[in-house]
């Protein structure tokens, strides 16, 4: 999983590029920790290239929107592919997270 995180037209785009699964999910987070530090800004987290996300994964996700709200901020997620716009569906997060 390699993870790039970088300002765009005034929000922090989290680019994913990889599989988000159990073994990858600690390095990841560390990666991704800078977003739960973001005022003032939306987050993107950008999952074009990402091919796969299991629940650890999920988890990392919840997080950092979990974060953004508490400082009135917004997460979206971008460019999600079937297999894991599915897992969205299938644990009800995508009732939880808005998509672009």
């Amino acid at each position: 999983m390699n993870v790039t995180i970088q300002e765009q037209d005034g929000n922090m785009v989290a680019i994913l590029e990889g599989s988000l699964d159990t073994a990858a999910a600690a390095e990841t987070e560390k990666a991704m920790s800078p977003l739960n530090n973001v005022e003032g800004k939306d987050i993107i987290i950008d999952c074009t290239d990402m091919t796969y996300i299991s629940s650890a994964g999920l988890r990392i996700f919840l997080g950092i929107l979990q974060s953004a709200k508490a400082k009135g901020g917004h997460v979206y997620i971008k460019g999600i592919n079937d297999t894991v716009r599915g897992v969205f569906t299938i644990t009800g997060f995508s009732n939880i997270f808005e998509f672009k």
